[in-house]
């Protein structure tokens, strides 16, 4: 039975609590003053990158235990930190929170080792924005070129694209064409965007990370709010400049002095596979929850919603789900394993009885363990 102080709930008939979530008191110290760009509108319930999030975050089967957790990080405004073994539903939980309580498309950010803070805020293309002042220099005879500092800067940040401080004789460059069309907000960036609803950030496999990211992310998410210094030295010039945003390179949002600052918190959930450990100061602002691999229950219940297969149906899927168990014990599983077995069964596929230590071998090898 759900909870009254629950805001997510996970069965998708949320309308009434994100109203909820929107007019609720955060805690004075996640309370975030944010003016939103009255000509922005970020994406609604609707098109293909909303449909792609329900379709996957109807699949979750939340237990009351990860429902309480989750509405904890929601009241708190707090980062949510899933952990567990790989397989197990941490980055779909993201898709689960953004339907059911209709935030819109879920914001990704995939962590890799080399990626760095400003990855996830914006994106500056230097080396773009100097060919085209050259071009320009060359269309306009007189003008003054770009200058070999400039050259330097802009050359030393390589083909990715984006540059350091050092960049910033171009903006005093005549002929340097607008800023704007050189800038784009990040998922983490457009996801602290000033907007009337909250909207969903997985920031996936920071276990995955440098070591100093879970650090450099603390001010962010004390802040609520970053500093875009390429547009902050442009400010007396020029102190509104609409970029674009992860969402749409074409959205063309308004950022004021350089600063974007949130009004709502997102909410923002950070998955680990476990394969490192975070500092305590990073954990203490993160609400935690560990995912432990689905038990027989569960199980028919994720199949249930997925599939619309009820396992007692048929002795077939009782055996695949009883193997899928068997099975997990040698070694870890992921549960989509057992659901591409079903749909297998469903399809008619591997159905001789002579072929079922083959189909289980194929469908359901380890991801970890002696057998793997």
């Amino acid at each position: 039975m759900a909870k009254d102080w629950w805001l997510y709930q996970g069965n998708g008939e949320g309308a009434d609590r994100r109203a909820r979530l929107e007019a609720g008191s955060p805690p004075p110290w996640r309370d975030f003053s944010g003016a939103p760009d009255p000509g922005y509108a970020p994406p609604g319930c609707a098109g293909a990158a909303w449909e792609r999030t329900v379709r996957r975050g109807e699949g979750y089967v939340p237990d009351e235990a990860e429902k309480d957790v989750v509405n904890t990080a929601l009241h708190l405004r707090r980062p949510l930190l899933v952990t567990g073994k790989p397989g197990v539903g941490k980055s779909t939980l993201a898709h689960s929170i953004a339907s059911d309580l209709n935030l819109g498309p879920v914001l990704h950010w995939p962590i890799t080792s080399r990626t760095v803070l400003r990855d996830g805020l914006y994106l500056y293309d230097a080396i773009g924005r100097l060919q085209e002042a050259g071009l320009e220099q060359l269309r306009t005879p007189g003008a003054p070129p770009p200058s070999a500092a400039t050259a330097s800067a802009a050359g030393a940040t390589g083909a990715a694209g984006t540059a350091s401080a050092a960049g910033a004789p171009v903006v005093g460059t005549p002929s340097a064409p607008s800023i704007s069309r050189y800038l784009r907000l990040g998922p983490l960036g457009t996801a602290l965007l000033p907007q009337d609803r909250p909207r969903v950030l997985l920031v996936d496999e920071i276990d995955k990370s440098d070591i100093d990211l879970p650090g450099d992310l603390l001010t962010v998410f004390e802040d609520g709010g970053f500093l875009i210094p390429e547009l902050a030295r442009l400010a007396q010039e020029d102190p509104t400049v609409a970029i674009g945003t992860d969402d749409d390179p074409e959205a063309a949002v308004r950022i004021t002095q350089g600063r974007v600052q949130c009004r709502y918190f997102p909410v923002v959930v950070l998955t680990s596979n476990g394969e490192r450990d975070f500092p305590p100061a990073f954990l203490r602002r993160c609400v935690r929850l560990h995912l432990e691999p689905p038990g027989r229950d569960k199980l028919a219940r994720i199949v249930r919603r997925r599939l619309g297969v009820d396992i007692a149906s048929g002795e077939e899927y009782g055996d695949l789900v009883q193997a899928f168990l068997e099975r997990g014990e040698d070694g870890d599983l992921a549960t989509d394993q057992l659901l591409n077995a079903i749909q297998l069964r469903l399809a008619g596929a591997w159905s001789a009885p002579a072929d079922r230590e083959r189909f289980l071998d194929t469908v359901m090898q380890h991801l970890t363990g002696p057998t793997a």
